[in-house]
């Protein structure tokens, strides 16, 4: 019996760390599988090249699937995004072409909490311009540093990460306060506020909210203005949610002591140069997630995902099930759920 072609899309040079061996192992016991040989993301031609008969599509994270490209794979049933992010993905155009879209669930909550932690530590106590210092200098002029415990910590968004975070915090001695719209915390200790509050009060804002239309911006001058000049902001969320122009502007005028960033406006999700080079500034190239762990969580559920479709079954993580009609055409039986991996959604 001839297996079922799936495609890989990841870049060759991203397949390792962000798909792994186990991964790809297990996803050839199910099916042929097409890899792509170059070290850039597909464009939508080359993509469609690569789909031509194959049944799923498994998708990197920055892959962009438009309409064009489920214009132009017939024989394709799903796209299975090997993240928690879709907005790359057209997903009216693939409902309207009867195509299945995925999504894993989020692996990365203790991955990304720890590297918010770490990079509070390091912007307090002055970790990488002392140790640049060194690497320049015979010596280095010591810098006062400040303690986590008994400072106020102020978390937007209380997802999956922003509640993994907030419980280390409380390990550090940490006062914790959160904003969500959404959730209230059950923790008595953790004290709900607006949002104006919190960026008042808080010693530390970590933004953690999900990337949606409401949130574009949310971090703007008017809410950085609001903040105290000797508070620390971290963005370990997605940069559309932060005024760039404004958050350089704030440093340059000292409203901040310091920054921490992950994710920015630049291409792959990345910090921005004009604020990664700032000197205030410790930014890290979208790693946050970036763990064996992390990354084994994501990419075997999508090859969960993936033996599901292929047995005609809906995999939890699905997100139109009710548009996936190719699917449904190729199952002699009734569609039926499938007890695959959690579906669980954070609000990072």
């Amino acid at each position: 019996m001839v297996k079922p072609l799936v495609l890989l899309t990841h870049p060759s040079g991203r397949l390792q760390s962000y798909f792994g061996d186990q991964a790809l192992a297990k996803l050839r016991l199910l099916a042929q599988v097409r890899l792509n040989p170059s070290d850039h993301d597909w464009d939508t031609p080359e993509l469609v090249l690569a789909a031509q008969g194959c049944e799923v599509l498994i998708a990197y994270r920055q892959t962009a699937l438009d309409a064009a490209f489920f214009a132009a794979v017939p024989n394709l049933l799903a796209v299975v995004r090997c993240a928690v992010d879709i907005r790359t993905i057209d997903l009216a155009a693939a409902s309207a072409q009867g195509v299945l879209v995925t999504r894993a669930s989020p692996g990365f909550a203790a991955s990304v909490a720890e590297w918010v932690l770490g990079v509070m530590i390091d912007l307090s106590r002055h970790i990488t311009a002392a140790a640049l210092g060194y690497r320049t200098a015979p010596a280095v002029q010591p810098r006062m540093g400040r303690q986590l415990k008994g400072a106020r910590l102020g978390v937007i968004g209380y997802g999956e990460i922003g509640r993994q975070l907030c419980h280390l915090a409380q390990a550090f001695g940490m006062q914790v306060c959160v904003n969500d719209p959404y959730v209230r915390p059950a923790d008595s200790t953790i004290e709900p506020l607006g949002l104006p509050d919190l960026l008042q009060q808080s010693d530390y804002v970590v933004c953690l909210a999900p990337a949606t239309p409401e949130t574009e911006n949310l971090i703007n001058a008017q809410a950085l203005a609001l903040m105290k000049p000797e508070a620390y902001f971290i963005n370990a969320a997605r940069g559309q949610l932060v005024d760039e122009d404004a958050l350089l502007q704030a440093l340059n005028r000292g409203q901040l002591a310091g920054v921490g960033l992950d994710v920015g406006r630049a291409a792959d999700q990345m910090p921005s140069p004009a604020l990664a080079q700032h000197p205030l500034v410790i930014a890290t190239p979208h790693v946050g997630g970036l763990t064996p762990e992390a990354i084994a969580h994501q990419a075997l559920e999508t090859v969960v995902q993936t033996a599901a479709i292929l047995r005609g079954e809906l995999p939890a993580g699905a997100v139109n099930p009710g548009q996936a009609s190719r699917l449904l055409a190729r199952c002699a039986a009734p569609m039926r759920a499938s007890n695959g991996p959690d579906s669980t959604r954070s609000a990072a």
